[in-house]
């Protein structure tokens, strides 16, 4: 059989898929921001805290509580605290010492969040075979707030981490493992266990997949995003969130800052996702904002009036900096946006407002 001949446009044509499909995975353009300069003494470097390599067994601090899991055990919440306490220490301070780095551009800061990262990638910490939920979600939480801050160096157009080729080696290394283990940890569920963390773990795996360019793992956040808009129901409501009772609207807005950062991913690699189950994302997000402002249909849903305490906090709103880039928000919604701001959380890696609203910075 004679071989086939492509004609110039076809081969032209099959170049451009071969190449868009080859295209390298990116970050939203505010991760390219250059590191600013500004005047200050460097700050020292705390003492690294020892990496976690130990069993992720976690007491839940839900302990005790119905199928809800609404009704916080403050005894269970303090062992909760203290068994994972370096693991938030690592999260929050890498955080800030980024942001402080990008801030202030003092090259000791910037080293001394390299050897705190690599000596946890170094050590293969919180990749323990035995954990229990609270601890894959420890594990998961982890590695979206890390690897959210290292996009910031990794993708700034002042290169910072040009000077650190081995740690970076080892802490993409050790990224690529977690990213793995929560794949592995977070697929295959029944549709009645997807919720929140779910999404969480689909957003760490994406901010692992632009940090490692792996095309694998950008699929699979995205799947379990379309997994996520699928659970939004016509009204806006998710109902596994809204089997948390008094706190069903608390996780309806705790489910929207790893799914926007999800869809603004996406969108950077020219994936839509704001179609998906008609406008799924935009109807949970106008749910959520109405039911801040009267919580009445969230407790007629639910059956319970709203517990309201997590919802007076504005780093829970941190969603609506890459909402407000995928969107166009209303007059109301950019005003309360702006009240709210600059929105930081360790969570999402950092300062967020620096990355979605390069004009409204703020001091990180």
């Amino acid at each position: 059989m004679p071989m086939r001949t492509l004609t110039l446009p076809c081969l032209l044509g099959a170049m451009l898929l071969a190449c868009a499909s080859q295209a390298a995975l990116r970050p939203p353009q505010g991760y390219y921001a250059p590191v600013e300069t500004r005047k200050g003494a460097p700050q020292a470097c705390p003492s690294v805290p020892t990496p976690y390599t130990g069993t992720l067994q976690f007491t839940s601090k839900y302990e005790g509580s119905d199928k809800a899991r609404a009704t916080l055990n403050r005894k269970a919440e303090k062992a909760f605290r203290q068994q994972t306490a370096s693991i938030t220490r690592l999260e929050k301070d890498f955080n800030k010492q980024v942001m402080h780095y990008l801030r202030d551009g003092q090259p000791q800061q910037l080293a001394c969040a390299m050897d705190w990262l690599s000596s946890w990638a170094e050590a293969d910490a919180l990749l323990s075979s035995d954990y229990n939920h609270t601890g894959k979600s420890m594990r998961k939480w982890a590695l979206g707030s890390l690897a959210g801050a290292y996009l910031q160096l990794k993708f700034s157009e002042s290169q910072p981490l040009a000077a650190y080729p081995q740690q970076v080696r080892v802490i993409e290394s050790w990224f690529a493992k977690l990213a793995e283990q929560a794949v592995q940890d977070w697929s295959d569920l029944p549709l009645k266990k997807i919720n929140n963390h779910s999404y969480w773990s689909a957003w760490s795996v994406m901010a692992a997949a632009v940090a490692l360019d792996r095309r694998d793992l950008f699929d699979w956040s995205v799947e379990q995003f379309r997994v996520a808009a699928g659970q939004v129901d016509d009204q806006g409501f998710l109902p596994n969130e809204i089997k948390r009772k008094q706190r069903a609207l608390a996780y309806h807005n705790y489910a929207l800052p790893p799914l926007t950062m999800i869809a603004s991913f996406a969108q950077a690699n020219a994936v839509d996702l704001r179609p998906e189950n008609q406008g799924a994302l935009k109807r949970l997000a106008e749910r959520v904002l109405d039911g801040v402002n009267d919580p009445d249909d969230f407790a007629s849903k639910s059956g319970e009036k709203q517990d309201m305490e997590d919802l007076k906090k504005d780093n829970k709103y941190a969603w609506l900096a890459p909402y407000c880039t995928l969107y166009a928000c209303s007059a109301d919604t950019e005003k309360l946006k702006q009240q709210m701001g600059p929105f930081k959380t360790f969570r999402l890696g950092g300062n967020v407002t620096r990355v979605f609203e390069p004009k409204q910075r703020g001091d990180s």
